[in-house]
């Protein structure tokens, strides 16, 4: 079958993994009936029942109002109620607790080993994967459009990083995955160099919706003695239905990020890291679970694991709702190619040797027929309608539709169009012709010193003029997608310090980790 594609698509990227084997049906009616139970939510609303008298943290005390009345007020007494402590019986203290059997069920659900809850988002799968690898050894070959926060994973760990590049759309500003290919290739050329990797870490899906051959790229890993890590932060409802890819942890992935939140239900700051079965996953565990407890709050909140608890039941017993928010994604993608001001971008992913999938709930709008720019159309939205689009570049947007939602796409296609015909887009198109062109993604410059010494090192700070072949000493990233383009050590180019300026200069983009907004200054190691 096929993964992920649409019947309608000019392009339609076969899969490369074998369709997931259906359940027989009376396989499928007890796996349906051990997800039914929410046991880590259930035992919540147990404990609350009891209405217990609270003389222990949280100081608002599940309530009776006080100075807690404008919180019970804003958010209801209910949540107060929720909001428990970590170590409580029958909620998350005890052999085989609510909790146990809650990460249980996740496992379960995506395929995994082990699973773990997390409430520090992604960000904390990351640095907690960067942690657990450095166990394995100092060595890393990474995907270099990483998010940032797994780059301060590898400062924290002092991981000694080496690159793969992603492929890259120009003409959109879009850096996608790596392939196999590729991979092999940056793994053997680490060997030839005297620093073969002790981990491989790529990203799966990119921003846009493409999809990486997960399964040749593990097979790659392993066949260089090395674990594969995939961030897949943006495809935690990954094999859920037969028309989505399947679960990277089912596809030989190591250890999988997932961030719940962004498409699967759960609340924000809400994820989970996965386990899987591979040929490391005895190494790997007692790493992550040491790693773990060094990124994981000491008062992890209750509302934000149950909101996990109660996503992983939806996703399981909700198919029928994952099919209609397909449904509805392939209508918004048609009515937008019928269109001649607007396209779909993924409708040319074929380009890319290392796309093997579409993830249809993610919807990247090529509009610069119009001469706006993506980031001028994504803010009028915001402001005239109150549609809110994930991101921009300068000739895109990318709406994202999460697993079981049916936004009103005709309503959101009625203003796109209302927005670029309006007067306002006659003189956005004055100024975005002026402007010129969004200067190309850079290559990054030469690692001068490992991150850790770079962060470490004694610093000041010079005007970006100054900077251009100096050594940076912090990780910038330009938001969006938040892909690091300066890490500690890294030479600053010119091309660097132009793409980040513009970034900062753009109406919804900020560099993280810039000293100043408008990143006219730097801070770079000092010389001798």
């Amino acid at each position: 079958m096929l993964h992920a594609t649409d019947p309608a698509d000019p392009v339609a990227l076969e899969s490369l993994d074998a369709a997931p084997a259906r359940p027989r049906d009376d396989e499928r009616e007890a796996l349906l009936r051990r997800h039914a139970e929410t046991p880590y939510a259930d035992a919540l609303d147990r404990y609350i029942s009891r209405d217990p008298v609270q003389l222990m943290v949280p100081g608002h005390g599940g309530t009776d109002r006080g100075l807690s009345t404008r919180l019970a007020d804003f958010l209801g007494e209910r949540t107060l109620q929720l909001d428990v402590p970590m170590l409580i019986d029958d909620v998350d203290l005890g052999e085989h607790s609510p909790l146990d059997r809650a990460l249980e069920l996740a496992a379960e659900a995506w395929g995994a080993r082990r699973t773990w809850f997390l409430t520090n988002g992604a960000s904390q799968a990351n640095r907690t994967a960067a942690l657990a690898a450095r166990g394995l050894g100092e060595h890393i070959v990474s995907q270099r459009s990483a998010h940032s926060s797994f780059s301060d994973g590898v400062l924290a760990a002092g991981l000694i990083p080496s690159f793969v590049f992603p492929s890259v759309d120009e003409t959109h500003g879009m850096a996608h995955g790596v392939s196999p290919a590729a991979l092999d290739a940056a793994l053997a050329r680490a060997e030839r160099e005297g620093r073969p990797a002790s981990a491989v870490y790529v990203i799966s899906p990119s921003y846009f919706g493409s999809v990486s051959d997960v399964r040749g790229l593990s097979e790659v890993a392993h066949a260089h003695g090395a674990p594969l890590i995939v961030d897949g932060a943006w495809g935690p409802h990954f094999g859920f239905h037969p028309e989505l890819p399947e679960s990277p942890a089912r596809l030989g992935a190591d250890l999988v990020v997932s961030s719940t939140h962004k498409l699967a239900g759960s609340l924000t700051q809400s994820a989970m890291l996965h386990l899987g079965h591979g040929p490391f996953a005895d190494r790997l565990e007692p790493l992550i679970e040491r790693a773990f407890t060094m990124t994981a709050s000491t008062s992890t909140s209750a509302i934000l694991r149950a909101s996990l608890d109660i996503a992983r039941h939806a996703l399981m017993t909700g198919e029928a709702q994952i099919g209609r928010s397909l449904a509805g994604a392939r209508r918004f993608r048609q009515m937008l190619r019928d269109d001649p001001r607007f396209s779909i971008v993924s409708d040319r992913f074929d380009r890319f040797d290392d796309i093997v999938h579409t993830d249809l709930l993610r919807v990247p709008i090529d509009v610069s027929a119009n001469g706006v720019s993506g980031h001028w159309l994504r803010q009028r939205l915001i402001d005239v309608d109150g549609i809110h689009f994930e991101m921009s570049t300068a000739t895109s947007l990318v709406a994202v539709i999460g697993a079981g939602k049916t936004p009103d796409c005709e309503l959101v296609h009625r203003a796109m169009t209302r927005a670029v015909d309006s007067e306002a887009a006659a003189v956005e198109r004055e100024a975005h012709a002026a402007a010129g062109s969004f200067p190309a993604l850079p290559a990054p410059g030469a690692l001068r010193m490992p991150p850790r010494d770079g962060f470490f090192a004694q610093t000041e700070v010079v005007p970006a003029a100054e900077a251009v072949g100096r050594v940076s000493a912090d990780t910038l990233a330009a938001y969006p997608p938040g892909i690091p383009n300066l890490i500690p050590g890294e030479e600053i180019t010119a091309e660097t310090v132009a793409f980040l300026q513009a970034v900062a200069a753009s109406p919804t983009g900020y560099v993280r980790g810039a000293v100043d907004a408008s990143v006219h200054r730097f801070r770079v190691t000092r010389t001798a």
